[in-house]
């Protein structure tokens, strides 16, 4: 035996890589006491904890939403437009609690006191009325007592300040919108509107075709240039029953459109404003726009 083995059986050195033999059993693992089992919250449940967690911000964006632009709240109150308020604004004649402001797109809580040009602001709720005119009332307040105010003919139906869009005389009838917007008053009263109204227009004799062509080619009226969408006469009537469609809300264009070719207008009715009908609504009677109607004529 030499003593390379004699040192191995001794318990001497071992060659290298080799695993000591042993035969003692190992200590048996104690096993671990199991709790429920952690899942993992899905990406819907950490985003319903966020907001758990942070009420503070989902009250400060309900009040963010209350805050109006100064410029809307005083046209909410009805005194003027938009852009008729930056104007006043700019000019110092606004206070919001006592204290001049002038910064353009400045925002007002509800709990504000808004003072405009001398006055306190009470804002109120928008209202659309749509009424069918008859003869004999007319938007004019200056014509004495013998033609009644088309303001008669819709006593009752709000408490809000209400006005009509444009102006009709005593013999024009149809569609006549009233509110208390008055950037929608602005707007349909601008000469470059987009909106189209419907006029069916009786004459004191038949139009010529010739004259129904050139009025189709549009006209110039008092230095200002009119364009006309359409006009054609009307199925299974006589020659002088016309319609005219055009953008213009003022009846006096309407009038002089003929008047130019030597034509007496006996009478107009407006059977369409801005895509409202008469539709359902006798004649002498209103109706409040619907609230589809009023996102239509705030898109047009």
């Amino acid at each position: 035996m030499n003593n390379k083995e004699g040192n191995n059986k001794r318990g001497g050195a071992r060659p290298a890589g080799s695993r000591p033999n042993s035969n003692k059993p190992k200590p048996a693992m104690q096993k671990r006491a199991q709790g429920p089992k952690k899942v993992k919250p899905t990406a819907k449940i950490e985003e319903a904890n966020k907001v758990v967690k942070k009420p503070n911000q989902v009250a400060k964006r309900l009040k963010e939403k209350d805050e109006i632009r100064l410029n809307k709240y005083i046209s909410n109150s009805g005194v003027c437009s938009r852009r008729d308020a930056d104007i006043y604004i700019q000019s110092g004649n606004v206070k919001v609690n006592g204290v001049p402001v002038t910064e353009m797109g400045y925002l007002v809580k509800p709990t504000d006191v808004v003072n405009f040009d001398g006055k306190v602001l009470t804002p109120e709720k928008k209202v659309y009325i749509l009424l069918n005119k008859p003869k004999n009332f007319t938007t004019a307040l200056d014509e004495g007592q013998e033609y009644r105010n088309v303001l008669e003919l819709v006593k009752g139906s709000t408490t809000a300040k209400i006005g009509p869009i444009g102006r009709m005389d005593k013999n024009t009838t149809g569609l006549l919108l009233f509110t208390n917007d008055t950037d929608m008053i602005r707007k349909f009263t601008l000469p470059n509107q987009k909106s189209s109204k419907i006029y069916q227009v009786s004459l004191d004799k038949n139009l010529k075709f010739e004259d129904l062509e050139k009025i189709n080619k549009g006209l110039v009226i008092d230095g200002h240039r009119v364009f006309v969408e359409d006009v054609s006469y009307i199925e299974n009537e006589p020659k002088s029953e016309v319609g005219l469609k055009l953008r213009s809300a003022n009846v006096k264009v309407v009038r002089s459109i003929f008047e130019q070719f030597s034509y007496d207008v006996l009478r107009i009715d407006r059977v369409s404003f801005a895509g409202l009908t008469k539709k359902n609504l006798p004649r002498g009677n209103w109706r409040l726009l619907t609230d589809q109607e009023i996102i239509n004529l705030k898109n047009v």
